[in-house]
């Protein structure tokens, strides 16, 4: 059960750093069931060696110690590791980085709790004829503890107390596990092996001469000695450990957090300043969220993002119909919402916490319906079309491969109307060949007609906008007496950027027709390539990794030069 409760606290504390991907949580099964292991190996030969109960007891108690030190040491380590590796590995950075943490974190006390099932089988079997209806018991228990330590951290202890109180309280489990076993009568006190066996009629002859049996039901009779001492020590480390580690602030060097906080889902954070509010999902970069307490213009995508309300013909329409999927707290719904009257607005977001965060603290419109759902699902659950579908669901490093493929952005073209405009936030830009961003963009523009991007200054976002507006076909006519439907020649609609053109001209407002211009100016048709996403095939962890490695590289290329020059004036 505790096994289970580190593997998914494990997840919970690496994900603000590292994400929360497929990579990531394969590297914590894999150092988990490789320290399992060891410890199995462990445990039997040394049960074998010496079958006293406690010596696997000591164990327990030291693995209860050490996994209530992780809330308290685990962030610095992971810092720590992170600092190191840095400025010393170019490549997969963050994989090197989780895997170092993983191991120097969690391998030890999984390796002591993996010497429990060899051990208990030791003591438990008292002959051949027993020993496959024990080894059956312990297994069944066993899977009964790993799906009680599945569920009860992932639907009770993180999203009510949080990831550290997690930890503490399963230490406390096997902390108590180990002071009863220490504390509890035994049926006979003190004594040697070989005194119990004279007490039972037998001499120590008999024992040297192979009543192994014996000696290991004399064993089992043991009072324990010296335990009272252990126990001390570990209720006091406990104790400390508890005072120090139940504060769940992840961001440790971070004052004054207007909120910080854990979901089934995410890490959360909210930070606030004289200017803005704003929203993370990750403690160390990337901000999901915020709100301009001047109702400026944001100065990030979401201004961007906005120009797909042009291509699709806000200025001159009744009324546009709005998706968002990835709404978070709001930012694009109440942006567009101060500049543009005639929209309609409906978000899904699958974070049920957010969505209580963008009520809270973001003033999130009220008119603006959310529903909590996984956003390829509520498409797939929905026949509305959009005139605008915002896909941003691209949070920190973690893009889920269900809306990455071809067959989620063909629900998506399903879903708009023939004039309708799709934007995505590619938020790790990058030109290399063959990054995230080509994939994503090749697969976009086998879906879609016309295809262009615009990169977001200062940042690391781009922003794709995608239509099937510019398409040229037939149009059915009929003539004035009535006859027969006749096939007229192709009729021609204009593109997303002659829309957004157009836009601009007819654009009053001078902050906004400044913004639309300059993103005018930056947009790139996009050329497609082949580099296509299924949802068979879309390997975007590892090419997720790859772009992070770049940005990380390039963002901490100048400090790396002057370390290796021995300079250290930051």
């Amino acid at each position: 059960m505790s096994v289970m409760a580190v593997e998914l606290g494990a997840s919970r504390l690496l994900a603000p750093y590292f994400s929360s991907s497929q990579i990531v949580w394969t590297i914590i099964i894999g150092t988990i069931m490789i320290a399992m292991a060891l410890g199995n190996i462990f445990g039997g030969r040394s049960a074998d060696r010496n079958p006293d109960p406690d010596r696997l007891y000591r164990r327990i108690l030291i693995a209860s110690v050490w996994i209530a030190a992780i809330p308290v040491l685990g962030k610095y380590v992971i810092l720590l590791i992170s600092g190191i590796l840095i400025i010393t590995i170019s490549t997969n950075l963050l994989i090197w980085a989780a895997l170092f943490a993983c191991l120097v974190i969690f391998v030890f006390p999984l390796f002591l709790l993996g010497t429990v099932t060899p051990s208990l089988i030791k003591y438990s079997v008292d002959s051949l004829e027993n020993s496959g209806s024990i080894a059956g018991r312990l297994g069944a228990f066993n899977t009964i503890g790993s799906i009680i330590g599945t569920f009860v951290p992932t639907f009770v202890t993180i999203p009510a107390v949080g990831t550290s109180m997690t930890f503490l309280i399963f230490s406390g489990i096997l902390l108590i596990l180990g002071i009863v076993y220490f504390v509890s009568p035994k049926r006979r006190d003190g004594g040697t092996p070989g005194e119990i066996l004279q007490a039972d009629g037998s001499s120590d002859t008999g024992a040297e001469d192979g009543s192994a049996e014996k000696v290991f039901r004399a064993q089992k009779r043991l009072k324990p000695v010296n335990g009272r001492r252990l126990i001390a020590v570990s209720l006091i480390l406990f104790i400390l450990c508890s005072v120090f580690g139940h504060n769940d602030s992840f961001a440790f060097w971070e004052d004054g957090l207007t909120y910080e906080g854990e979901s089934v889902y995410n890490y959360l954070q909210v930070k606030e300043d004289d200017q803005s509010i704003a929203l993370s999902t990750n403690v160390l970069f990337g901000v999901q969220s915020i709100l301009m307490k001047n109702s400026a213009l944001t100065g990030m995508y979401y201004d961007y993002a906005m120009a797909s309300l042009y291509m699709a013909d806000v200025q001159d329409k009744d009324h546009l119909d709005v998706l968002i999927l990835g709404n978070g707290t709001g930012t694009f719904a109440t942006q567009s919402e101060r500049y543009f009257k005639n929209l309609n607005i409906e978000g899904v977001e699958i974070d049920g916490k957010i969505i209580d965060l963008a009520d809270q603290y973001f003033e999130q419109p009220e008119d603006v319906q959310v529903t909590e759902y996984d956003g390829r699902a509520y498409l797939n659950a929905v026949d509305h079309q959009y005139d605008v579908i915002m896909v941003d669901a691209f949070r920190d490093i973690t893009i889920p491969f269900q809306m990455s493929s071809i067959e989620f952005f063909t629900e998506v073209r399903d879903h708009l109307t023939d004039d309708g405009v799709m934007v995505v936030n590619l938020n790790m830009r990058g030109d290399e060949p063959g990054d995230i961003n080509h994939y994503l963009c090749d697969t976009i523009s086998a879906v879609f007609d016309e295809v262009y991007t615009a990169d977001v200054p200062y940042t690391t976002n781009r922003e794709l906008f995608a239509s099937n507006r510019a398409r040229t076909g037939a149009v059915e006519t009929g003539n004035d007496s009535g006859g027969d439907a006749e096939t007229a020649g192709p009729q021609n609609t204009a593109g997303i950027s002659e829309m957004l053109q157009r836009g601009i001209a007819a654009e009053s407002r001078e902050e906004l027709r400044v913004l639309m211009q300059t993103i005018s100016d930056g947009l790139v048709q996009y050329q497609a390539g082949d580099l296509v996403m299924t949802d068979d095939k879309a390997p975007v962890e590892m090419l997720g990794i790859r772009q992070i490695d770049l940005i990380i590289q390039d963002e901490i290329g100048y400090y790396k030069e002057q370390i290796k020059r021995g300079d250290f004036s930051f």
